[in-house]
């Protein structure tokens, strides 16, 4: 859908869009954090027991009321705010706080030395762990106002509509926003995997993140168009043109909102829709959604903070959840992608220079085969019993050889489950007429092959204009592996957020793609997005697309082709 047209006085900043939509309404900020205390101010050791108590007081308080939200919500919302109040709990940050306590500190300065160890710990892992310092930070600041008893930092009283702006949205507020106000969202700094893009998913809310601080230039009550399909925020907009897109794009909701599988063109091209999901309770909503099974279950979510490896019987029990909530459909489980940014304490090295690019996923199989096979008879024993029309199939993240592919395959077939793997390597693209013939599937995770194909941090605000699924090189790599996959009749679907991209689910069944796997809330809009267009103009839109000049060309390109 096109946005409105500006006027000559318009300017439109940029971001990264994470949810599409149109948003028109006044802009509000979240209110600010509290300044910081600095060192200085000592206590007395008599005191020190009382200051911990009052530390102790305001956090417990802090976690109360987190938990408070937790229970009106549901889905990722209320997962978010569980694992926040787990951080609030968590007895190493504690300990942090009573040991500055106990080097004379006040409770306030304490808490803040505390956290930003914490802090600094998980900036140097990098990755979705780096993404976890807003949380950290977050905590901090509330509990600081509370020893303060100063008013918690955070959402606004909002009347009408507006479009929220932020530095980086708290889990907390993002959790807990009320949509029949909050009609968009923008951040300074964040990701495409940050909480506030998660939640914002689940909501169905416009959302642009990373679009720097610039947006800083926005006043309260200043009135904005938010395109986040563009990734654009514009002042000054046209307010007849902005009102009439609003209006199209509420439209397209309500078609979308209608919308019942399952997916296909127009001529009758089949393409399946799945969720990606993390645990039985996240299995349990998508299969209330218009999902045909599950085409990413990312198992390692399930054991980030496991100090040692479950048995098998324990982890089948785990999995056993998510096979449940999909008793008469396929189901895709992806064995441990540990390392990097997701690291388990059981899996992974404990220190490496560059875990990007180190040792994570199938590779931690190397030195440790035993972790393999171990969550591969689980991954069997979960799926006893269940019947042909309900398979279990099994991939591999990180495989870059036809080695890596044989061995894996092999495994898998002795014990029953049907092997394939990720597709996130270029490696793996490129030499896919070598590993296919091992494997009975493929599946592109399109947010590492786009890291991996631009050499840059997905997570990167900074380099958000290069990790996007629309450049041309990243097309050009999912180009071969489809034209592998129809030679050697090797399905061939794609899980990563490129599938959750209406228009771009257009342009990868374009390139050959068979299943597309996102968010279960995404998957009306795609599967609305299908209905709409033929597979010749899927085609003709591929085929263009990869001519591009580069991702925003490529969008253009799309646009004119399939909406024209």
């Amino acid at each position: 859908m096109e946005s409105a047209r500006s006027t000559s006085e318009a300017a439109s900043l940029k971001g990264t869009g994470v949810v599409a939509g149109i948003a028109y309404a006044p802009a509000v900020w979240v209110r600010p954090r509290p300044d910081l205390p600095e060192a200085g101010r000592t206590i007395a050791e008599d005191a020190h027991d009382s200051e911990f108590g009052r530390f102790t007081a305001a956090a417990d308080t802090v976690a109360g009321r987190l938990s408070a939200r937790a229970e009106t919500v549901e889905g990722a919302a209320a997962e978010v705010l569980t694992a926040t109040v787990g951080m609030v709990n968590d007895r190493g940050w504690r300990r942090g706080v009573k040991k500055n306590i106990g080097f004379g500190h006040p409770a306030e300065y304490a808490t803040v030395a505390a956290t930003q160890k914490f802090i600094d710990m998980f900036e140097a892992a990098g990755g979705v762990m780096a993404e976890r310092t807003t949380d950290l930070r977050d905590i901090r600041d509330r509990v600081i106002a509370e020893l303060r008893g100063e008013e918690e930092p955070g959402l606004p009283d909002i009347e009408g509509e507006a479009v929220l702006f932020a530095d980086d949205l708290s889990p907390a507020d993002t959790a807990t926003l009320d949509t029949s106000h909050v009609v968009g969202l923008v951040t300074e700094l964040g990701g495409p995997t940050s909480h506030t893009a998660i939640i914002a998913r689940q909501l169905n809310l416009p959302c642009i993140v990373a679009a720097g601080k610039k947006i800083r230039q926005i006043t309260a009550g200043e009135v904005v168009l938010v395109d986040g399909a563009r990734g654009t925020v514009t002042r000054n907009a046209d307010e007849a043109s902005s009102r009439a897109a609003l209006a199209e794009f509420r439209e397209r909701a309500a078609v979308i909102a209608q919308w019942r599988g399952p997916a296909q063109t127009t001529d009758g091209h089949r393409v399946q829709l799945l969720a990606n999901v993390a645990d039985g309770n996240a299995a349990r909503l998508a299969a209330e959604a218009q999902v045909e099974g599950v085409g990413l279950y990312r198992t390692e979510l399930s054991f980030l903070s496991t100090s040692a490896e479950p048995t098998v019987e324990e982890q089948a029990a785990v999995y056993r959840k998510v096979l449940e909530a999909f008793p008469d459909s396929k189901v895709v489980i992806r064995t441990l992608d540990a390392g990097s940014d997701k690291p388990i304490a059981y899996a992974t090295l404990s220190e490496e220079e560059n875990p990007a690019l180190g040792v994570r996923g199938l590779r931690l199989a190397r030195e440790n085969e035993g972790l393999m096979t171990r969550q591969l008879d689980a991954i069997a024993l979960a799926a006893e019993g269940r019947s042909e029309d309900a398979p279990t199939w099994v991939m591999a993240p990180m495989v870059a050889t036809e080695q890596e592919a044989e061995w894996f395959a092999g495994l898998c077939r002795d014990r029953g489950l049907t092997p394939g793997a990720m597709v996130e390597v270029p490696a793996a693209a490129l030499m896919s007429d070598q590993l296919m013939p091992h494997l009975d599937f493929v599946s592109i995770g399109t947010n590492d092959l786009t890291q991996y194909t631009m050499a840059a941090d997905r997570l990167s605000p900074q380099l958000a204009y290069l990790t996007d699924p629309w450049q041309p090189a990243v097309l050009r790599l999912v180009q071969e592996t489809c034209r592998v996959g129809a030679l050697t009749s090797t399905p061939v679907g794609v899980c990563g957020e490129a599938a959750a991209d209406p228009l771009l689910a257009c342009v990868l069944t374009g390139l050959g793609v068979s299943s597309l796997s996102a968010a279960a809330t995404a998957v009306a809009g795609v599967g609305a997005q299908l209905a709409e267009v033929d597979l010749a103009s899927c085609q003709r839109a591929a085929e263009e697309v990869l001519g591009a000049a580069g991702p925003d060309e490529a969008r253009e390109v799309a646009r004119r082709v399939l909406l024209s």
